[in-house]
């Protein structure tokens, strides 16, 4: 008799879990939608932002002529344009509406986080919480580093690089739509997850698997492995290779850092 009251409070156990976890979807669901929807509506401010580091003017290169100007050095970006195109009759609205299921999405997420780490927070202990608060916090900001690195650097300089590549005058670029998109999306989650490194350090000391001793033993290597790396997610130019390889590195560093500290 006993057992079976233990199975039914069991059951109706799971069944509550399940229940929270239904309400927490819709409302995660709900909100996506919303912020999806406002962007898709301001279609114009949307694609204004999203196409700015395409422009020759762009804040990046105003930014790096006017540092350069101010150690005196009479320094101007050359002006180009590169026409974007559209092949496929449904092909903007297409785009239009996954981008703003995208970035509606990547506007969420601090919502989203806040739901599920809620759901979780009833099964941690006191200690735990805490640490898991900070992770959370740490993995957003982290995130968010890796996708204005990708705005402001990566992509137009990407884009700069490969746009205006040309193997003959008279062959002129035009880049698709989808691509300009894809791409852009890409580089924004591949950032985003490079910059996550010092999170998974953090994790991984905890557990034991990772020491401070073995990643400054092996310094040289992770160079090497970073190089390559870089290069495969990057245009086939030095310029961007330095400009992604230097905060990869950094962030090789600050994970010998906080395996240090997790030991201590």
């Amino acid at each position: 008799m006993t057992a079976k009251r233990e199975n039914k409070v069991q059951r109706l156990t799971f069944s509550g879990h399940l229940d929270v976890l239904r309400k927490m979807l819709l409302r995660i669901i709900a909100v996506s939608g919303v912020f999806s929807a406002l962007i898709f509506i301001n279609k114009q401010t949307t694609f204004d932002i999203l196409f700015a580091p395409r422009e020759w003017n762009f804040v990046t290169y105003r930014l790096i002529e006017n540092i350069l100007q101010a150690c005196g050095i009479d320094f101007h970006f050359q002006p180009y344009h590169v026409k974007m195109i559209s092949t496929d009759l449904s092909a903007q609205f297409m785009t239009h509406l996954s981008t703003s299921l995208y970035l509606g999405l990547l506007m969420s997420s601090p919502y989203i986080m806040f739901e599920l780490f809620k759901f979780v927070l009833p099964a941690l202990y006191e200690k735990e919480k805490k640490s898991s608060v900070l992770v959370a916090v740490s993995m957003y900001v982290l995130f968010a580093m890796g996708v204005l690195m990708n705005y402001f650097v990566i992509f137009p300089v990407s884009f700069r690089f490969l746009g205006t590549y040309s193997v003959d005058p008279s062959v002129e670029s035009t880049i698709t739509l989808a691509s300009y998109i894809k791409t852009f999306s890409t580089l924004t989650f591949v950032l985003g997850l490079i910059f996550q490194l010092p999170i998974v350090s953090y994790i991984l000391a905890k557990m034991n698997v990772l020491q401070a001793e073995f990643l400054s033993h092996y310094r040289k290597h992770a160079c090497i492995i970073i190089l390559v790396v870089s290069a495969i997610i990057t245009p086939p130019d030095l310029f961007t290779l330095f400009l992604v390889t230097i905060p990869m590195y950094l962030l090789y560093e600050v994970c010998i850092i906080i395996a240090k500290r997790v030991r201590r």
